[in-house]
């Protein structure tokens, strides 16, 4: 399905999103996006840390933060000896946190959890046992958001544990046209999605350079509906076959997902953060007609560089960082999967005196592969948050 005439005419995202309720979104905070999406034992201690709701037990004392982002992102897509280039930009997220007590802290986010956009143009597809053809237009838009409650504890000095409670709602629309000789056939189909979604984490400190930490996204259950109305043209007449017609589809299950990480600092300037993660959607048992749902494996490395002794020039005050990722996928087409491997830079460009700065980073990536009329993706991607941090309720100690 996922072949070169799929993207003949106009996509504003991932041909791959055709599947389920669209591709995942990659919307990290901070400068997460520049250390290849790792960050499972980094705490929320001068940014909020989406990747573990645990972290927010180390947010300072009267430090309230804002984080908001966006991408911008130049694909093109490949399959056999044609090309094609799209750009987009694409908003990430809005995020704010706040200590509770000393040893606690709270977050509310909202970002897009799944992007469902795609077009097919005149795909032509065997009829089953027939040597006849027929022709399919097709196009889709939608996905679905997140918007989650996170709160995180610490005990002692030592061990922190988080949890989040995460709303997933929206819907997709899908817009097919099938022609068989002088008969047209035309679907409009609209899918509802809600349900919730519960994430566990820790974080323990070793010792002052080395922290580990740990994820649980439990299994969910999305619940489903569909709107559809389907009609016929033959030769001329319009026939219609369903208008509006309400009815339940099959529910969306999201897999259990169980993380691990590490953080170490050497020198007290160079800090290393490595993450591997486990998603289990083969145990959804979901398929697709063109795929089938696999085991996710995610691996993640970041590095951040940052010399706090030297403060003489703004320069010294900046942050560096550097990234991999790789995942495997968990789709898998035609037996081959659809995996995804990227490399990233980025800066940390500080704003005043306090934790507020202005992250921005770029990748590059590839996703899928040019087989089995498969698409492969190269994308560039820049990736820019602003984090913000006020500090309130401290008392003026000057008039």
């Amino acid at each position: 399905m996922v072949s070169l005439t799929s993207f003949s005419q106009s996509i504003s995202s991932s041909p791959y999103s055709l599947y389920g309720v669209g591709s995942l979104y990659d919307s990290d905070f901070g400068p997460i996006p520049s250390m290849g999406s790792s960050g499972i034992a980094l705490p929320s201690d001068s940014f909020i840390n989406n990747l573990n709701p645990a972290s927010l037990g180390f947010m300072p004392l009267n430090h309230f933060m804002l984080d908001v982002g966006g991408k911008a992102i130049a694909t093109t897509y490949q399959s056999g000896s044609l090309t094609e280039k799209r750009n987009n930009f694409q908003f990430s997220h809005i995020a704010f946190a706040f200590p509770v007590t000393k040893n606690s802290g709270f977050s509310v986010a909202l970002r897009p959890y799944s992007s469902s956009t795609f077009k097919i143009s005149n795909l032509i597809l065997p009829i089953a046992d027939s040597q006849e053809t027929y022709s399919l237009t097709a196009a889709g838009s939608g996905g679905l958001n997140n918007f989650d409650f996170s709160y995180g504890y610490r005990f002692g000095k030592k061990l922190t544990v988080g949890a989040s409670a995460a709303l997933l709602f929206g819907n997709t629309v899908d817009d097919r046209t099938f022609t068989v000789l002088n008969s047209t056939t035309t679907v409009h189909k609209r899918n509802d999605y809600n349900g919730l979604r519960a994430v566990l984490g820790s974080q323990y400190v070793i010792d002052s350079t080395f922290t580990i930490g740990t994820t649980f996204k439990l299994p969910a259950r999305i619940k489903s509906s569909k709107v559809q109305s389907v009609e016929t043209t033959n030769d001329g007449v319009v026939t219609v076959i369903e208008s509006d017609v309400a009815s339940d589809i099959d529910d969306y299950y999201m897999p259990l997902e169980i993380g691990v990480g590490i953080s170490k600092r050497f020198k007290n300037v160079l800090n290393l953060s490595l993450d591997y993660e486990k998603s289990l959607w083969k145990d959804t048992k979901q398929s697709e007609l063109y795929g089938d749902f696999v085991n996710q494996d995610r691996f993640a490395l970041g590095f951040s560089y940052y010399n706090p002794k030297k403060f003489r020039k703004y320069w010294d005050r900046v942050k560096y960082f550097a990234g991999a990722n790789f995942d495997t996928g968990y789709l898998e087409i035609d037996g081959k999967r659809v995996n995804n491997a990227s490399v990233s830079i980025g800066l940390n460009l500080p704003i005043e005196n306090t934790f507020s700065a202005f992250n921005i980073s770029y990748s590059y990536g590839q996703k899928g592969r040019i087989a089995n009329n498969l698409i492969k993706e190269n994308y560039h991607k820049i990736s820019i948050n602003l984090s913000l941090d006020g500090i309130w309720f401290v008392k003026r100690k000057f008039e």
